[in-house]
């Protein structure tokens, strides 16, 4: 599979300067983790799921998360292992067929072994786990059941913890939790692809729901947890994790409080007025921003909950030209020792040494999800994935 793949050869020759690299689920870590994009969760329970998994495919989602735990009810959980067990058998029915990346979301460690072993030679098509409310003390025991299902199977699989305890967003414990958090991960960092954040459920211990028109660092508790896990668990020395960005809840917005977040500029240049409109109608303005903000505080990727979200997530993804010539300039052999240069746009200064981790990110995104032409910016992007 590869990103902006479900558009044609010669769109993507005009759009891209260099075009996202091909990837498997046998990939190295390193590219799965900056590939995985917005992860489209469904619940498990859907009776059509193995169609939804090869539509969403080739609509340009590559990866999914199947859910067993917040989404369906505590009577579903029997039948949704089910359905999974005969969804994964007609997917695998199914060759020549690119799938997402597909992970199941469990309740409890004793899921991951069972589901394993009911899956049979579907487990082939698994990525992996999703791990929920995930803390040292809980979190272990998922750990420990995936290894063994991993070993029993003899298929690679990932876990993607969900950071979303109460422990976590209480000052006085969270410090501790995210110790102990990264002591059990990084004992089983060659299995932990990404961890992911659960912001609603951030809010729900202090009962608030953030509208379509502020973005998760407007509310200032969960903007301070989500500081401390990158703080503690995203480092770029060696010792962080992939971070995603949390879920975006809405998809129409039937009244506006606030003026839109999207400049009129950028779509007039390419005569997208239209397009414009659709996303503002579409609660995507606040989205856009979001992802954004998730860049600039060092998350990567994004959870969805509904397919339209998916292409925003993509499209501001994608390494921009100048970005890309930046990085390359800064990780040439030459400049190892250092020293300080101006970009190649002459806008701005690069300082080779402090910006060297952010041009490692960059040129890995750059693997993953292509860099633009020099004229093509996310509108363009946006445009061309939604005419397809």
């Amino acid at each position: 599979m590869r990103h902006f793949g479900h558009i044609g050869p010669a769109v993507r020759k005009r759009l891209f300067y260099r075009e996202p690299s091909e990837f498997t689920a046998d990939s190295p870590a390193r590219l799965l983790s900056a590939a995985l994009g917005a992860t489209l969760y469904s619940p498990a329970t859907r009776p059509r799921l193995a169609d939804d998994v090869v539509k969403q495919g080739g609509r340009g989602v590559v990866s999914m998360v199947l859910c067993l735990e917040d989404s369906i009810g505590d009577a579903d959980v029997t039948a949704g292992e089910e359905n999974l067990v005969r969804q994964f058998a007609d997917l695998a029915g199914r060759p020549g067929v690119d799938l997402p990346l597909l992970f199941i979301r469990v309740r409890t460690p004793e899921q991951i072994p069972d589901l394993v072993r009911r899956l049979g030679p579907a487990v082939r098509l698994l990525a992996g786990f999703v791990l929920p409310k995930f803390t040292a003390e809980r979190g272990l025991p998922f750990l420990e059941a995936l290894a063994g299902a991993e070993a029993d199977s003899g298929r690679r699989l990932f876990a993607m913890p969900v950071l979303e305890s109460p422990e976590l967003l209480y000052r006085e414990t969270r410090v501790e939790t995210l110790e102990g958090i990264f002591r059990v991960i990084d004992k089983y960092r060659d299995r932990v692809l990404a961890l992911r954040l659960g912001v609603t459920d951030f809010c729900s211990s202090y009962g608030l729901r953030r509208g379509p028109d502020m973005t998760a660092y407007d509310i200032q508790i969960v903007a301070s947890v989500i500081a401390d896990v990158v703080n503690m668990l995203g480092r770029a020395d060696g010792t962080g994790f992939t971070v995603t960005g949390p879920v975006w809840e809405y998809f129409r917005v039937q009244e506006r409080m606030f003026k839109p977040m999207l400049r009129q500029s950028p779509f007039l240049e390419v005569q997208a007025v239209a397009l414009r409109e659709t996303l503002i109608e579409h609660a995507m303005d606040g989205l856009l921003r979001e992802i954004s903000l998730d860049r600039a505080n060092g998350l990567q990727g994004k959870t969805c909950i509904h397919p339209s979200h998916v292409l925003p997530v993509h499209a501001l993804s994608v390494v921009s030209h100048e970005e890309f010539s930046d990085a390359q300039d800064i990780l040439r052999p030459e400049r190892g020792g250092g020293g300080v240069l101006r970009s190649a746009y002459t806008n701005k200064m690069n300082e080779v040494k402090p910006h060297r981790a952010w041009a490692e990110r960059t040129m890995l995104r750059a693997e993953a999800f292509g860099v633009a032409n020099e004229d093509i910016g996310f509108v363009e992007l946006l445009a061309a994935g939604l005419a397809e």
